[in-house]
């Protein structure tokens, strides 16, 4: 049934709007502009804080839908205060392509902007904005035919039609414009607004009936009554706009000219066949699928120009398309077999139609297009009609007949070229004397579109091998807030007087969460708590709420209340939702019988203010918040081209010989792609290209190659539930590409196993950054936080992250290992690190020597102080002395001159910065290359440990020793900030003292002096030569070691 696209918008309220009518307060109107249609509400009369709730519908042109601008201003009525003309009180200007389908939308608050630079203006404005598809009713039916003309009227009845020479309502007046315009909707500032339904299309104008037949007076006399007209004559204003639309042609069958085609026999010359002129040509084909598309991007309808493949080598294939077969003397289901360059495969058996149909596509290897070889292809007939066998004994088939093809005869085709149009061919020989076979064969790339659900050699066939794109679902975090319970009643057992202990248990899937204990006396109780759930689209769970009785047994369920996800609203800012009253009923009674147990009232709301982390903030590829009218425009696209693995090591044995069946996943953003299964390989080549958008170019490009046991899934029950084994991983940062430069390298694919470290291969692909927006842009980029909004104007708690996210891991995991062919779970983990965050002593001295790399430049500058001061060049240190009288005498150079110092600290190391492939995982810097077996046996080790109780043993106390050091660091740390504050509190009198009338006497002389003098003088004393000090430490420094602190206090 056809639809029409409505742009919805509906205005609910504004908030602190300026007062434009000269007695503070203004009256208020909102005028809507999308594509020429133009739309107003009522008037707000004497309010700054208006509440309209009205909505306002448009029209929407699909071809400019991502291109249309919306417009909402807001006015100061004129007709009301003693203005004289309608004064502006701000406009907002929104993209289509912020706007979502129904059900997502949400409200949001947008500020109103200036239409002039001094203009002023302030507040905002809530709006809801959605697409809605309406139903077009259908046509009606076509009208009666003109009755025949009525016979002469007496004079009498001729005066009374003069008389009364008004004509009935016909149906062609009835006026275009929708019921549901108000009289407020038809003009804005005085003007005249135009109702989507006023301006007619040209052809509706060719399709209308003449206006003077639709209008002709009834007691004139009519005309010769015409023929019928047609339906589509006098549609109502719907039916025009549908008869408006192009219709497809319909297909036709004429009977054409014999068919020429080309085979050849046996590898002789090619011959010219002419097909029977009995033969009716075969149904014109059905339009192509799409063209494959590597670019569809997450969850948006904008569709992205295919790839042009420019990162991959072009690696062609041999296409052979099998349509159907006709006139073959078999009841059965016959089979088709291909033989070509050493490959020989069988199709699956025939479907039994009018015609044998098989509808497969084969894509077989070719070094080069060129290459020379003959392609047979036979139809035989199996013995079981519904045999599955593909390397049956040839003995046992009849043979119907073949052709033959000489491969250099065959065209070469390249996309965008059209596809090659299948053709039916004569079968020779065999008992097919008269059967013909349909076919299509060509010369292609990866680029072809047949190519991804193509039969390929180096898949072996298996239908688990494609390449696939997948989409993570879009999450959600759900905000419960319980507030409180009413009228909950103890058990009867129970006395009266004493106090209940009462909790909520709140259950979505497998996510339970519960309050903390509240006392009841009356029958109410207080909560007041957040309980935050993962929730996937589409929504088609309950959350469940059950009020426990705390015993000393257990708890008791006392009542369940159910909540539909789809009943939830949905809020993008921070805005308090309005709280809801659920009963509990007893779960323990029938559904419809169900006795009252209480209520509980809950604030719940979808928060899409947040982003929803399935991946660590460091590493992550998508900072975007859920809902989508948050979201700011893509700064480029990053493009990926995997050209394919070399040197992998064995990852399985079969029939004694080591094998690999290698594919790789990439992940960026909601967006995941897994490559073909190349069959045992140890150098797989997959050339293919897919594309992202970015939305921050601060992210990662995670790729990871897997061994598949995916082809021996049919062998054995047992072997089908084996994991596909890690091969290793590379992550690319999106901001470490330059603009527009190809990066084509080789890569070490590195892993980590219980065994050790081992590196399994090499893998090389090819990857650009395409930047469409300004410069300008993405460096504004860099000045806005990492994380939405929401994540700061009301944070969560780290170890609520950390659970939130291990919950949309299992979430994203079941998702996408339904897919098919499936995106296993340990691959969706691997590639999300789910198990980052474990500990690991490894990791606990890689963090510690980061940070020593990072102190150890602090600390080089503090050995150049020192040098300086000892003058080991007396050279620098008298350049220092004449720096020092310059910056003291004009402290304005100070920060200048620190500004200017790290400028060319900067500019030097641009000569030796790294041109090497992109960073990736350093062995090194991760401490691989040397780890200790048992340290290693506890980082791979789950929680809780399954290892014997004497390693556990040996294990806690080597915690306890470095659990041991870190106590004294912390200690340290602690005394060091104890003695300053001891310096004034009085611990010590005589320290106390003498430190306050140490710093009575300072203040006196900075008083007296100049401090540009103290300065120089401090200067110099610092920076006396050697034979000047003494070998002691400070008396400073012995001051301030003897201060005391409370370490002497701790027991």
């Amino acid at each position: 049934m056809a639809t029409v696209k409505k742009l919805i918008v509906e205005v609910v309220d504004a908030r602190n709007l300026l007062p434009k009518d000269g007695h503070g307060t203004s009256s208020p109107y909102i005028v809507a502009d999308f594509h020429g249609q133009r739309k107003r509400t009522e008037t707000a009369i004497c309010d700054l804080n208006p509440t309209w709730n009205q909505v306002l519908e448009f029209n929407v042109n699909p071809s400019d839908v991502f291109g249309d601008m919306l417009e909402v201003d807001v006015y100061h009525d004129k007709s009301h205060g003693p203005t004289t003309r309608n004064n502006f009180l701000g406009r907002v200007r929104l993209n289509s392509t912020q706007f979502v389908k129904k059900g997502e939308e949400a409200l949001m608050y947008f500020k109103l902007e200036k239409k002039y630079l001094l203009s002023w203006i302030q507040g905002e404005i809530g709006l809801k904005i959605y697409y809605v598809d309406e139903v077009i009713p259908p046509p009606a039916p076509p009208a009666p035919p003109s009755p025949p003309p009525p016979p002469p009227a007496p004079p009498a009845a001729e005066e009374a039609n003069k008389a009364d020479p008004t004509p009935p309502p016909a149906e062609a007046e009835v006026p275009l414009a929708p019921a549901s315009e108000s009289k407020n909707e038809t003009a804005a500032n005085g003007e005249k607004s135009e109702a989507p339904g006023e301006k007619v299309p040209e052809a509706e104008k060719l399709e209308s009936p003449p206006a003077d037949t639709a209008a002709s007076p009834v007691g004139t006399a009519p005309p010769p009554p015409p023929p019928p007209p047609p339906a589509a004559e006098n549609p109502p204003p719907q039916q025009q706009v549908e008869t408006a639309l192009p219709r497809p042609p319909t297909p036709r069958h004429p009977m054409s000219a014999p068919e020429v085609m080309m085979a050849t026999v046996s590898g002789s010359t090619p011959q010219m066949r002419v097909a029977s002129g009995g033969l009716s040509p075969p149904p014109p084909i059905p339009p192509p699928p799409l063209a494959r598309n590597f670019s569809v991007a997450s969850t948006e309808s904008i569709p992205i120009d295919r790839t042009s493949f420019d990162l991959v080598e072009k690696m062609h294939y041999l296409f052979v398309r099998l349509v159907k077969a006709r006139s073959l003397p078999t009841n059965g289901s016959p089979v088709v077999k291909i033989v070509v360059s050493g490959s020989r495969i069988s199709s699956k058996p025939a479907r039994k139609t009018a015609f044998f149909e098989w509808d497969q596509t084969f894509a077989f290897g070719r070094d080069a297009p060129d290459s020379s070889s003959i392609l047979e292809i036979s139809v035989w007939d199996p013995p079981e009609p519904n045999s599955m066998d593909t390397v049956s004994d040839v003995g046992m088939q009849h043979f119907l007949g073949g052709i033959c093809f000489d491969v250099t005869e065959i065209p070469l085709r390249d996309p965008p070229d059209s596809p090659l149009a299948p053709q039916w061919y004569r079968l020779e020989g065999g008992g097919a004397h008269m059967g013909d076979l349909m076919l299509a064969t060509w010369v292609g790339t990866q680029a072809d579109e047949s190519f991804p659900d193509a039969w390929k050699t180096d898949t072996a066939g298996n239908v688990d091998s494609r390449s696939k794109v997948y989409l993570s679902p879009k999450l959600w975090y759900l905000r419960a807030t319980v507030l409180e319970a009413q009228d909950i009643l103890s058990p009867s057992w129970m006395p009266p007087s004493k106090e209940s202990s009462f909790q909520v248990r709140a259950q979505l899937g497998f996510q339970v969460m519960k309050t903390k204990p509240a006392v009841s006396r009356n029958g109410s109780t207080s909560w007041n708590e957040d309980l935050m759930f993962v929730a996937a689209e589409p929504f088609s769970d309950h959350l469940l709420f059950r009020l426990e009785h705390r015993l000393p047994k257990g708890p008791m369920t006392v009542g369940v209340a159910r909540v539909s996800l789809t009943s939830i609203e949905r809020r993008v800012d921070d805005h308090k939702v309005a709280a809801k009253w659920f009963s509990f009923e007893d779960p323990d009674q029938d559904e419809g019988k169900r006795a009252y147990k209480g209520r509980v009232q809950l604030r719940l709301c979808f928060d899409g203010g947040y982003h929803v982390m399935d991946e660590a903030v460091h590493v992550s590829s998508d900072y975007r918040p859920t809902a989508k009218q948050l979201w700011k425009p893509p700064v480029g696209t990053v493009e990926l081209g995997i050209i394919g693995c070399k040197n992998l090591l064995p990852m399985k044995t079969v029939n004694g010989k080591g094998s690999t069946d290698a594919y790789a996943v990439a992940k960026y953003g909601p967006k995941w792609v897994r490559t073909r299964t190349v069959s045992d390989s140890l150098d797989p080549k997959w050339n293919e290209q897919y594309t992202w958008r970015v939305y921050d170019p601060c992210t990662v490009l995670t790729i990871g190659v897997f061994d598949s046991w995916g082809v021996f899934e049919s062998d054995e029950e047992k072997e089908a539930m084996r994991p596909d084994f890690r091969i290793g991983k590379v992550r690319i940062r999106v901001s470490t590409l330059q603009t527009g430069r190809v990066y084509r390298n080789v890569y070490p694919l590195l892993v980590l196993t219980p065994a050790g470290f081992k590196k399994m291969g090499d893998i090389e692909f090819a990857i650009r950054f395409v930047r469409n927006t300004p410069t300008l842009d993405v460096l504004h980029m860099y000045t806005q936080p990492i994380l939405p909004l929401m994540h700061h104007v009301k944070p969560l708690a780290m170890g609520q992250q950390e659970v939130l996210r291990s919950t949309a891991v299992k979430i994203l995991a079941a998702h996408l290992s339904r897919s098919e062919p499936p995106l296993r779970c340990e691959i969706v983990l691997y590639m999300l690190d789910a198990d980052s965050h474990s500990f690991s002593m490894r990791k606990v001295r890689v963090n510690w020597f980061r940070i020593i790399n990072v102190v150890a430049r602090v600390i080089d500058i503090f050995r150049w102080i020192e040098d300086t001061r000892t003058w080991k060049s007396p050279t620098a240190t008298i350049l220092v002395h004449a720096l020092l009288v310059v910056l003291v005498w004009f402290p304005d150079l100070i920060i200048p001159t620190l500004a200017f110092y790290v400028f060319v600290i900067g500019a030097w190391n641009y000569r030796f910065r790294s041109r090497n492939p992109l960073p990736h995982f350093d062995p090194k810097i991760s401490q691989a290359e040397c780890i200790d077996r048992d340290e290693l046996d506890e980082e791979f080790d789950m929680v809780p440990s399954t290892r014997p109780p004497d390693v556990v043993r040996a294990r806690y106390d080597k915690l306890r020793v470095l659990g041991a050091r870190v106590q004294t660091v912390l200690g340290d740390l602690a005394t060091q900030g104890e003695r300053v504050q001891a310096l004034v509190t009085w611990q010590d009198p005589r320290a106390t003292g003498i430190f306050i009338g140490l710093c009575f006497v300072v203040a006196i002389i900075l008083y007296l002096v100049p401090s540009k003098m103290v300065a120089m003088a401090l200067g110099f004393y610092y920076l006396r030569h050697p034979m000047f000090r003494d070998r002691a430490p400070s008396p400073a420094l012995n001051f301030f070691r003897r201060l005391p602190s409370q370490s002497d206090r701790i027991l």
